[in-house]
């Protein structure tokens, strides 16, 4: 990943954390900010700038699947790097 976004040096990125609805909502909130600050620390470590990358977490607010199986939820814990316009 880091590779790739080295291959845009004046980009800007969001690290966009999410969880399932396991949990509470201010527990699912933080675990999503963490989930988005670990993979932003692994980028800079990396060797991408610090101010190309924001993160951010969205808790269980944007699912991309259902949350009522556990292929649905799997899918819903990630992290997603985004290109900002």
């Amino acid at each position: 990943m880091a590779n790739i976004l080295k291959n845009y040096p004046n980009a800007k990125f969001s690290v966009e954390g999410h969880t399932d609805s396991d949990g509470s909502d201010a527990f699912n909130q933080k675990l999503s900010e963490d989930r988005a600050n670990v993979v932003r620390e692994a980028l800079l470590e990396r060797g991408i700038k610090a101010e190309n990358l924001n993160a951010v977490g969205f808790g269980e607010g944007t699912p991309v699947e259902t949350n009522k199986t556990a292929a649905g939820k799997a899918k819903n814990r990630r992290t997603e790097v985004i290109l900002q316009k």
